[in-house]
């Protein structure tokens, strides 16, 4: 089950500030931002902090945003956000141009409801693998969230798998059909509670040697996924730990 979407619009006007001068912008009640796209020249904006926040809490990065500048409106995602570290204020938000007439890929929040039989009534383990899937189709299709209903879970072993998950036409969550989005394990006893415990776990140099193949493994290709934001904005030196400035 997906949710149904709301059109949603959002008003910017153009910034000239760049910079230093950011940190009195934001102080004032402002968000920089900015606007790229494919054939879309790069568009540094300004927007009410209070207005983003209420949009961004209904679009999350998934779901279409109409931004108002100057009468024109602009069918985007909300494809990065940077946020200051220590208070989790928001410092910066980017803007991707979408065409209405093309599919793109965007990860979906996913959400569990119901409660299953084999947990509330056998004491079972309600094990989720995903908090969300990549879901492909046109920006104005994607769902905000995905809802899936658990309340069929009766017996240990149950699973819900990719497969199993309906979205409406149009719409390809991109992922095996067999993968396992949640499952119900049986109750450990005990005896295989403290086994478990006792199990070796990574030691320091376990982590380094992880840690050191992921940095030598070549950064993957992800398809239609929004590209980095413009150097344009690197410049402006916010804080850490924003992205796309």
């Amino acid at each position: 089950m997906t949710t149904k979407n709301q059109k949603i619009e959002l008003n910017a006007a153009k910034r000239a500030a760049i910079g230093g001068r950011l940190n009195s912008f934001r102080k004032s009640g402002l968000v920089p931002a900015i606007l790229y796209g494919k054939n879309q020249e790069p568009l540094p904006l300004q927007i009410p902090l209070k207005d983003f926040v209420k949009a961004f809490e209904s679009a999350g990065e998934s779901t279409l945003v109409y931004v108002n500048i100057d009468g024109q409106a602009y069918p985007v995602i909300i494809h990065d956000v940077a946020r200051d570290p220590v208070t989790d204020d928001v410092l910066h938000a980017d803007f991707y141009k979408v065409r209405l007439d093309q599919k793109i890929k965007a990860k979906v929040q996913v959400e569990f409801k119901g409660e299953a039989p084999a947990v509330k009534d056998n004491g079972g383990i309600f094990v989720r693998n995903v908090n969300e899937l990549e879901v492909e189709g046109l920006p104005q299709d994607l769902p905000h969230e995905i809802t899936i209903d658990i309340s069929n879970m009766n017996n240990f072993g149950d699973q819900i798998l990719v497969k199993d998950i309906k979205l409406a036409p149009g719409l390809r969550i991109v992922a095996e059909a067999d993968d396992i989005l949640a499952t119900v394990q049986e109750p450990m006893s005990q005896e295989e509670l403290e086994k478990a415990l006792e199990a070796p776990t990574e030691t320091a140099e376990d982590v380094k040697v992880i840690e050191k193949e992921k940095e030598e493994e070549p950064a993957e290709a992800e398809g239609e996924a929004a590209p980095e934001s413009p150097q344009e904005q690197k410049s402006e030196q916010k804080p850490k730990p924003e992205k796309n400035e």
